[in-house]
């Protein structure tokens, strides 16, 4: 794909993160086109660099993990400030096509390598880390270890849901988007409630509201 140029290049990262957190019907409507030629990117960010992604813990999932007697907390590079956990982004890119072209028409990954969040209960800790946003599927996936041990691999861990997403912001070096919701995903809960031994009116939802994100990144300068 040919370069962007630097004014290009920041248009394309305003219309990539725009897109990120969209819901995963409104990124997989489409049949996927028919024959010819493969269709042209309409923006693309080749290489994330830098700010955050945070996530407001949500009062009704901080309470259900009080009541169970699990504490979060974090590791590496995450940080746990004033009810929200932050995770710096270290990597990734986006690759948006015209909707209806393609399904999905928003291709790439977030990554947030060297950081995570802990939920520990009973002298059991469960570590997920290295979390990855997959905005095609609209998806989080990371690593999930059991006190200090690797239980699985680039797990599916949330679902997102763009549709409480704000409008955009910028600035004149980084563009934010606020509002998508983070959920527990149906492996995630499955995980959690095997490994803490939750059942019934216990057990953790699969679609259980976590908190509300918050994307910043860097814009491409010049």
């Amino acid at each position: 794909m040919p370069l962007l140029a630097p004014s290009r290049r920041r248009v394309a990262a305003l219309a990539g993160l725009a897109l990120l957190t969209l819901p995963l019907a409104a990124c997989g409507d489409d049949d996927g086109g028919g024959a010819g030629s493969a269709p042209a990117a309409v923006a693309s960010i080749d290489a994330l660099r830098g700010k955050t992604t945070a996530v407001k813990l949500d009062k009704g999932f901080t309470d259900a993990l009080s009541s169970l007697g699990v504490t979060p907390g974090v590791v590496g590079t995450a940080k746990l400030v004033k009810g929200s956990l932050v995770f710096p982004i270290t990597g990734g890119n986006v690759t948006v096509f015209e909707p209806g072209e393609v399904s999905p028409y928003v291709i790439g990954q977030v990554q947030h390598e060297g950081s995570g969040l802990t939920l520990s209960a009973g002298g059991t800790t469960v570590r997920l880390s290295n979390l990855n946003v997959d905005p095609g599927v609209s998806r989080v996936y990371g690593d999930v270890a059991v006190n200090g041990r690797t239980a699985v691999s680039s797990a599916f861990l949330f679902q997102l849901d763009g549709r409480t997403l704000n409008p955009l912001k910028t600035t004149d070096s980084t563009a934010t988007l606020q509002g998508t919701k983070v959920l527990v995903s149906p492996v995630a809960a499955k995980l959690l409630n095997s490994t803490y031994g939750l059942s019934g009116k216990k057990a953790i939802p699969g679609d259980f509201l976590v908190g509300v994100a918050t994307i910043t990144v860097a814009l491409p300068q010049g």
